[in-house]
């Protein structure tokens, strides 16, 4: 036993550090990361990616380096920490494309009258309207039929290539990601903007019709006017939403790439 321990020692360091970053990517990303996931599916999984990443780390000559470090020391603790705000700001920058729709089926279903209809969310572990639901679900599919998985194991063997264990990672990484919030809000707003203009108009119409007819009951029948053109207005729109979620995809993935030609060039 006493044989056996150095020899497997260097095997488990090599594997922990991007066990780390894998997980905490895994973690924050979408799909994956949701509270459907079971934690022991996400542990496994970046367990295996882990082992799968042992080329690329030998290849970068990271592996050595990464059988120097004292895995006791303050050193291995901050490397640590380290891997799991690398992995998690790049989960979290896939999450934007994904909360981009969740936000857009809560402006919709607040503008429609569907925003009293909340149903239990099992994959954020919280409630949300039926449209956010709908559309997230779409997006999942749509994730899988991009190979949006495979995109992420990609992702995840070129940012060990930009940010090697132990070597910090730059500030500007995580500025990137934190000024691209806004971007959440503004994409969703542009695409539920057709809906709001249309029951806009629609409210203005019957607000005019009650001025010329004031003994028409008009608040049940605009709720339920209101409710139908939206529902049209929705199902002109989401058409359209598959190809807005593969474009803000692709963004995601263009501000990773710079973020790593940035570190390669430091």
């Amino acid at each position: 036993m006493e044989q056996f321990v150095p020899q497997i020692l260097p095997f488990l360091l090599t594997i922990w550090w991007p066990f780390c970053r894998i997980l905490a990517m895994l973690s924050a990303a979408p799909v994956v990361g949701d509270g459907a996931v079971p934690v022991t599916v996400r542990i496994l999984l970046s367990l295996v990616l882990a082992i799968v990443m042992l080329p690329v780390m030998h290849a970068s000559g990271a592996a050595q380096e990464l059988t120097r470090i004292d895995p006791f020391s303050l050193y291995a603790v901050v490397a640590t920490l380290e891997q799991a705000v690398i992995g998690f700001v790049l989960g979290l920058a896939f999450h934007f494309a994904m909360s981009v729709m969740s936000v857009l089926g809560f402006l919709v279903s607040s503008q429609i009258g569907f925003s009293m209809a909340v149903m239990n969310d099992p994959l954020n572990g919280t409630s949300s309207d039926v449209v956010s639901g709908l559309l997230t679900i779409m997006c999942m599919i749509v994730f899988f039929a991009v190979d949006g998985h495979l995109v992420l194991s990609g992702v995840i063997g070129a940012s060990f290539k930009a940010w090697p264990v132990g070597q910090g990672y730059g500030p500007l990484l995580l500025q990137t990601v934190a000024f691209n919030v806004a971007w959440i809000f503004a994409a969703a707003m542009l695409l539920a903007l057709p809906i709001a203009f249309s029951t806009m108009v629609v409210q203005l119409g019957f607000g005019f019709l009650n001025r010329v007819a004031p003994s028409l009951n008009l608040f049940s029948l605009g709720f339920s006017m209101i409710t139908m053109f939206g529902l049209l207005m929705l199902a002109q729109i989401v058409r359209f939403i598959p190809e807005h979620y593969v474009a803000m995809t692709n963004r995601v993935l263009g501000m990773i790439e710079q973020q790593m030609r940035m570190a390669h060039g430091g």
